[in-house]
């Protein structure tokens, strides 16, 4: 069994295939998909909601990504804390920090990613973080919260493996996307090494990052088995033993997931 930690199965690039993309994950095995929604567009959140009733392995997290935190209002508070309430919505996020492409004003984002940091205590809930170009501030806000309480997934890590120390010093989970298969990316390798097992996620970011021999083409779920292949690669350690160990441990960031006991995918009409 594997998992795609990390996907946006709400995105318009899947509108023309979106269930036989949740198919061909089922067939390699794929047997939990995190999906995120961080924008708050109505019939996309609705979408979203939908997929995690009809198919058994789909679970979500919301929250508002760092590009869009220059929406934050009271109203955008009020939608979030209503999908928190939802039984298969399992986590906050995706937010953070991101000064690379600055779509939202720093203080802006430090004030919303802080926000959303103190509610995941609050409710217990995982935080799933988004950090770009922005470590050092990523860092110090989640260390002024009691973050210890609850399981904080860094997501689509980029960094080195000095740096992910310091998110390992904090109880972090890790999480690896298809950028680890990046020749180029010696940094990202080297942190995947030296992730303790148990600290470590596997993810698609789906449709974005495809990982190679794919790289370049709308990413799907079915492709994260190709970032299992490379970190095991990387650790000297068999497949089925990473598998196994990534399964587990998204088990334990996100508490409110069930191990499913191998249903068939839900069939019927396309979303």
């Amino acid at each position: 069994m594997i998992v795609d930690g990390h996907a946006h199965l709400d995105d318009p690039r899947f509108d023309g295939d979106r269930s036989e993309v949740l198919e061909r994950a089922w067939e390699n095995y794929v047997r939990a998909i995190l999906t995120v929604h961080c924008d708050l567009e109505p019939r996309r959140a609705q979408l979203t909601l939908d997929l995690t009733e009809r198919y058994p392995f789909v679970w979500a997290a919301f929250g508002l990504h760092p590009h869009e935190a220059r929406r934050w209002d009271e109203t955008v508070a009020h939608q979030l804390a209503q999908y928190w309430t939802y039984a298969r919505v399992v986590a906050i996020g995706e937010t953070g920090l991101d000064y690379h492409y600055m779509h939202s004003p720093r203080e802006v984002q430090r004030t919303v990613f802080a926000w959303h940091i103190a509610q995941a205590v609050e409710r217990a809930l995982p935080l799933v973080v988004h950090t770009r170009e922005a470590h050092a501030e990523t860092l110090a806000l989640l260390r002024e919260a009691p973050v210890e309480r609850i399981p904080v997934i860094i997501h689509c890590y980029t960094g080195d493996a000095e740096t992910v120390r310091r998110y390992l010093d904090l109880g972090c989970y890790i999480s690896f996307s298809g950028i680890v298969t990046f020749d180029r990316a010696v940094d990202v390798q080297a942190a995947a090494r030296v992730v303790p097992l148990d600290r470590l996620l596997v993810e698609t970011d789906s449709p974005y990052l495809a990982p190679v021999p794919y790289r370049g083409r709308r990413n799907e779920p079915a492709y994260v088995l190709k970032v299992v292949e490379a970190i095991a690669r990387l650790r000297g350690m068999r497949i089925g033993d990473l598998k196994d160990a990534v399964y587990q441990n998204f088990l334990r960031a996100y508490p409110r997931v069930c191990p499913l006991r191998e249903p068939a995918p839900e069939g019927g009409a396309r979303l």
